[in-house]
C-alpha cells in the first residue's frame, strides 16, 4: 500500500510540474525587419501609374523597399523630395531602401519621369 501511494504521489508532482512557467526569465525576440518587393513592370518606360507594381504602396517604419526591374530598360527611383535615389537598376536586377521615417514619398524614375508613384510610410 505504501509503494502504491508513493507511486501515485509522484506521479501527481511530475505532471504538475510539466505545465508551462511564465518566469519572465526568457529573452523576448527583436521583431523581423519587414520588406516590401516592388516590380518595375514589362514596357514601364511607356507607363504611368502602372508602371510600379504596387503603387501606391502603404509601409510601415523600418521597411526594406526592394525595387525589382522586370523591364528590358534601365530605371532608377528617384524620391520627389529627395529622400531616396535608388541609382540605375539594369533589367533583371533590383535595388532596395530602407524606410526610416513615416510621411509620403512620391517617386519617379529620373530616366523616364513619367513613370509616378508613392510609397506611404507609417
Amino acid at each position: 500500500m505504501f509503494y502504491r501511494l508513493s507511486a501515485v504521489l509522484i506521479s501527481i508532482l511530475t505532471f504538475a510540474s510539466c505545465g508551462s512557467s511564465s518566469s519572465g526569465s526568457s529573452t523576448p525576440s527583436a521583431p523581423s525587419p519587414s520588406t516590401a518587393t516592388v516590380s518595375i513592370v514589362a514596357g514601364a518606360r511607356t507607363l504611368t501609374t502602372t508602371a510600379y507594381s504596387p503603387n501606391p504602396l502603404t509601409i510601415t517604419r523600418g521597411t526594406t523597399v526592394t525595387w525589382v526591374n522586370n523591364d528590358t530598360s534601365t530605371h532608377d527611383q528617384v524620391a520627389d523630395n529627395g529622400a531616396f535615389n535608388t541609382g540605375n537598376v539594369a533589367p533583371g536586377n533590383s535595388a532596395s531602401f530602407t524606410f526610416q521615417n513615416a510621411g509620403s514619398f512620391p517617386y519617379h524614375c529620373g530616366l523616364h519621369p513619367n513613370m509616378v508613384a508613392t510609397i506611404t510610410v507609417q
